[in-house]
């Protein structure tokens, strides 16, 4: 949609402003919440690089300028009602907080941590696809490894421990696929999909690059024969 037929379905506040949400555009992870008026709109879709504007310092605000940590644009959309923004965001640096955490949203109500130091230092993390918050689990355990831990079991046994586990995993779902049981496909593909990640996390490969890899896939042209 071109700029100005954007700005002119958009339902801005009294104040010219409307909230913009910015999620990472491969976990969907929420990273934070800011402020953008027509110019800070226009600044971001002319330069790719997402720019709000500072209600406090009452300027338009380029994010990332000053501390490197820019937000690339790859995707913007608005909610029913034309008054909340969601950005699709490649975070740099990973950093979105001016705290030095990767999300905003860090504080967890329900269980009235709050915001704290020790909260930081934990590395808490935003809310994300079950497949992301699986392999920030496998990497935990395999960087601060815990006495009984099954992941930590097959990590110290290496390629022959966990090859041998997606080998059995497979045929497992090969054969509940075979039998057309919904619930147990479902199964055998989790326990599939944790032993590929404790492989990819023993070689040392993000799920992150996984994703990106099917991103890049999924806007690619389309294949005439099967991928070698």
């Amino acid at each position: 949609m071109p700029w100005p037929e954007l700005i002119g379905v958009l339902r801005f506040n009294a104040a010219g402003l409307i909230p913009a949400i910015a999620q990472d555009w491969l976990d969907g992870a929420v990273l934070m919440l800011a402020w953008m008026n027509a110019e800070a709109i226009e600044q971001t879709l002319a330069t790719g690089e997402v720019h709000y504007w500072s209600r406090s310092r009452q300027e338009l605000w380029h994010k990332g300028a000053t501390s490197g940590h820019i937000q690339t644009l790859r995707g913007l959309r608005y909610d029913c009602d034309a008054d909340v923004l969601l950005l699709s965001i490649e975070q740099r640096g990973d950093v979105a907080c001016h705290t030095g955490a990767r999300s905003c949203f860090f504080a967890d109500g329900l269980t009235a941590t709050g915001i704290s130091a020790e909260r930081l230092n934990a590395g808490a993390q935003p809310p994300a696809d079950a497949c992301s918050e699986l392999a920030r689990v496998i990497n935990g355990r395999r960087d601060h490894p815990e006495p009984g831990s099954y992941t930590n079991k097959l990590l110290e046994g290496g390629d022959n421990s966990i090859l041998k586990k997606i080998g059995e995993e497979s045929a497992e779902f090969v054969m509940a696929c075979k039998d057309d049981d919904a619930a147990a496909i479902a199964g055998e593909a989790a326990d599939l999909i944790f032993h590929l990640q404790v492989a990819l996390a023993h070689h040392g490969v993000p799920w992150r690059r996984v994703q990106e890899v099917l991103a890049a896939r999924r806007g690619a042209p389309r294949r005439t024969q099967e991928p070698s």
